[in-house]
């Protein structure tokens, strides 16, 4: 009873641990919380606003610019009424602070004025008078106090390119620009198509907040406890179980939440110590939790929604990013499984006990049904569906699927609930998109995303495709550090994605190429985001988990150089590679990253000498490069190291 007690007492101070570590890293954890009537009345506002944005994504009528003009007004409205304006400030409240009404109150006024007068603007050409001008100068105000409440670094990122509009004519070179007028910026940056009101806050009213509500649905259904429970009987009992259960469960809840710091902060609680308990090291635990966490933002079929921007961007069906993107998620976490399961034997670890695993069937018939809502959202758009459509459906699916049992019944307290949840957790990143768009909008007017490229092209001596991808993974991992993966990816997209374009690069790898190291800023020091809140999980040194992170995640940093210029790695990408070709190259990269994981746990069958980890090194490039001559030198290496480990065993070696 006692042990009972301890350990409670134990999981709740590391709630608390992991609250406060999320506090301090994501904007969502610190929201304020209202007291009597306004907090009934903020829950009203968030159905409504939520039932506004099912309603006019599917089928309702209102005109894009319309639309993202009362997204921009319920996300700044939010902004407003939930995050505080500092840290310190007092969470709980009755009313909101008088600045913050008084914000509230802009942020209608202005977006309101632009939603009656955008067409009569727009058919005299764009020309607008002074108060029009001043009207987009206090916009552009709100939107940057509103983002550095809910994004902080990203806003700070946003008003150096905005200032880049007029300190960019004391620049030289390619990087430097004729200037601009104050007027001409705020018509760009307010009253265009090209600003806030550009491709990121379409992205957000359409795309990212149907999932993030679809995710929120998941959640309140039971999906997250089915995954953990399913995780749990695929690998629990396995070498190193506790740290395969924390790869699979947080890649299937990664790719539909979006957000690598939110689901290290969730499902860490309960992984990182089980990994520890079991005997792994602190800084190992909290890093394998972080780039789990972290590779979700990139894995089919969901990606956190970014594949579905991606094909809007591409002007392609979402289903072919999704196959391209399936390799190099594989590799990706077969990279990381080996990690766990040679560590684990390294260590001498077993895995679970089997009174502590669920029973398999059991599983699937209370909590299997859970399953149908992705099953439909992929069986619609495969069927040719829109995701916003599939999207919408799903969500109901949902519901109708919890019903099925009535231990996951969602009542009408869970459907609001989830609403709520959905609507609150898509504020930041909503906010995140419409900074961008002042990035995009200065991308636009300036040309410095060209500029760039030409810049790096002039640097690489004969277009040098390895080099140029050097200098645009470099790009892509400082753009996308600190930013959630769909934001992330859409300012890499405006920025980096043209640079390797104009190097020779096709459309849908120089995206997919961008969107995984923008994503892998996360567990990228110095600002490894993932990577540090797990630290405080684990109670792990932060530089020693974030260098554990980028170690475990290596084959990340890898694999996109060997698709940049040859995408038979990329399902459906190279149209002359046959099925067997696409397969046996699969085959060979996935010996090339356990050959890669093998040299760095020093482990094959058993512990590995010098010569056999050099050997190990020397196999993963020749293998993930696909060529016969590459694969046939790569597999002998490999292949030496297993048979020579397999006759100079000791007793019996289990694998």
């Amino acid at each position: 009873m006692t042990d009972k007690k301890e350990t409670f007492v134990a999981d709740t101070e590391l709630e608390k641990k992991a609250q406060a570590m999320l506090e301090e890293k994501e904007a969502d954890s610190r929201m304020r919380t209202y007291t009597g009537f306004m907090g009934k009345a903020i829950a009203v506002l968030l159905c409504i606003w939520t039932v506004f944005q099912l309603y006019y994504t599917t089928i309702g009528s209102i005109s894009a610019i319309n639309l993202r003009a009362f997204h921009c007004i319920f996300l700044l409205v939010f902004t407003f009424l939930l995050f505080p304006a500092y840290k310190k400030e007092k969470r709980v409240r009755i009313l909101p602070p008088v600045w913050d009404i008084l914000c509230i109150v802009l942020s209608v006024g202005t977006f309101g004025y632009l939603i009656m007068n955008y067409t009569r603007i727009a058919a005299m050409g764009g020309r607008v008078d002074q108060f029009e001008l001043g009207i987009a100068a206090v916009a552009l105000f709100l939107v940057f106090e509103a983002a550095r409440r809910a994004s902080g670094n990203l806003m700070f990122l946003a008003l150096i390119f905005l200032a880049y509009n007029w300190f960019g004519a004391y620049l030289p070179g390619l990087l430097g620009h004729n200037g601009f007028t104050l007027k001409r910026v705020l018509i760009t940056q307010f009253w265009g198509t090209q600003g806030v009101l550009g491709t990121g806050i379409g992205v957000s009213a359409t795309y990212i907040f149907l999932f993030v509500v679809f995710g929120a649905f998941l959640k309140h259904s039971g999906f997250s406890d089915f995954i953990n429970n399913f995780s749990l009987t695929l690998v629990g009992q396995t070498s190193g179980g506790p740290a395969k259960v924390a790869v699979v469960a947080s890649a299937l809840l990664g790719m539909i939440n979006g957000s690598a710091i939110a689901n290290v902060a969730t499902t860490g609680t309960i992984t990182i110590p089980l990994m520890k308990r079991t005997g792994y090291k602190k800084e190992f635990a909290g890093a394998v939790e972080a780039v789990a966490s972290t590779g979700g933002q990139f894995c089919p079929p969901i990606m956190g929604a970014v594949g579905f921007v991606m094909a809007e961007f591409l002007g392609i069906g979402y289903t072919a990013v999704m196959l391209a993107a399936f390799v190099p998620a594989f590799l990706y976490y077969l990279g990381l499984l080996f990690s766990v399961h040679f560590e684990a034997k390294r260590l001498g670890l077993t895995g679970l006990s089997k009174e502590n695993i669920p029973d398999a069937m059991k599983v699937l018939k209370e909590q299997g049904h859970l399953v149908i809502p992705l099953v439909t959202l992929i069986g619609l758009m495969l069927a040719g569906y829109t995701p916003l459509y599939s999207a919408v459906v799903s969500i109901f699916a949902t519901i109708i699927a919890s019903w099925f049992r009535k231990e996951t019944r969602m009542g009408l307290d869970k459907i609001l609930a989830a609403t709520i949840e959905g609507a609150r957790s898509a504020i930041s990143v909503g906010v995140c998109c419409v900074v961008i768009g002042v990035i995009i909008g200065t991308v636009t007017l300036s040309s410095i995303g060209l500029n760039m490229g030409y810049l790096i092209l002039s640097i690489v001596d004969n277009n040098n495709i390895y080099l140029t991808g050097l200098f645009v993974m470099i790009m892509s991992t400082i753009l996308g550090m600190g930013v959630p993966g769909v934001a992330a990816y859409v300012i890499v997209q405006a920025v980096a994605v043209p640079v390797l374009i104009d190097a020779g690069t096709l459309p849908i790898t120089a995206h997919l190429f961008c969107l995984i190291y923008a994503c892998l800023s996360n567990i990228t020091p110095p600002v490894a985001m993932s990577a540090y809140v797990a630290a405080g999980i684990a109670g792990s040194d932060q530089t020693k988990t974030g260098i554990w992170a980028v170690r475990l995640g290596l084959i990340g940093f890898i694999i996109p150089f060997f698709f940049l210029d040859n995408p038979v790695l990329l399902v459906g990408v190279d149209k002359a590679a046959s099925i067997a070709q696409s397969g046996w190259t699969i085959f060979t990269a996935s010996l090339g990253t356990i050959a890669l994981v093998a040299a760095l746990e020093g482990w094959v069958l058993k512990n590995a000498s010098v010569m056999e980890r050099v050997l190990l090194a020397v196999a993963c490039p020749l293998l993930l490069h696909a060529g016969t001559m590459t694969d046939a030198i790569g597999f002998a290496c490999f292949a030496v190291v297993v048979v020579y480990q397999f006759m100079n065993r000791k007793g019996s070696v289990a694998v």
